[in-house]
């Protein structure tokens, strides 16, 4: 079975039966399939919303312009927007630093759930928050999922955390103080 990556603001459909990987942060990826025809895809959306008309970025980073493509593409399939399901992944809480209010991957989350909702697919299964990162391998023909959690200790979050500890201590140390006239 052939396995495909994909990045930040890219996607695949497929009716061969493949395997569609990505790592996921604070993006969201969110798989589609048409159960009745085994047509399926992945997206990877790095911000919510849609790209500014003009926009010289790569649309698809963007969650409605990434579903809208990727929805397409299972439609040109042969797939049915009426039958699709979907699985959510995604959206963590990597960056400790950032408050969890404000941080990217709960906005990307609660954004596509919201989405879906509104166009009517329903959510099969979701896996969303946290602060690990993830790594998805999505199979079009059946919707099947593995996921694999990258350990925190690994991460670039738990790194800055580190930092963040190492400097604020050394911030906080009393030292001489040497007054100039």
């Amino acid at each position: 079975m052939e396995r495909i990556s994909i990045h930040i603001g890219e996607c695949h459909a497929s009716a061969r039966g493949e395997i569609i990987e990505t790592l996921l942060g604070s993006c969201v990826a969110v798989c589609l399939i048409d159960p009745i025809q085994g047509i399926g895809g992945m997206n990877h959306i790095l911000l919510p919303g849609k790209a500014a008309i003009g926009s010289c970025d790569a649309v698809s980073r963007y969650a409605v312009n990434a579903m809208e493509l990727l929805i397409n593409k299972i439609m040109d399939l042969g797939g049915n927007r009426k039958l699709l399901k979907a699985k959510v992944f995604g959206g963590s809480h990597i960056i400790p630093c950032i408050s969890r209010a404000n941080n990217m991957g709960r906005i990307n989350a609660r954004f596509v759930l919201k989405f879906l909702d509104l166009e009517g697919i329903p959510v099969l299964s979701q896996d969303l928050g946290g602060q690990e990162a993830r790594r998805i391998y999505f199979r079009t023909d059946t919707g099947e999922v593995l996921l694999k959690r990258i350990l925190k200790k690994y991460s670039v979050g738990a790194r800055e955390l580190i930092t963040h500890k190492r400097l604020r201590s050394k911030v906080e140390e009393t030292g001489d103080i040497t007054l100039f006239t």
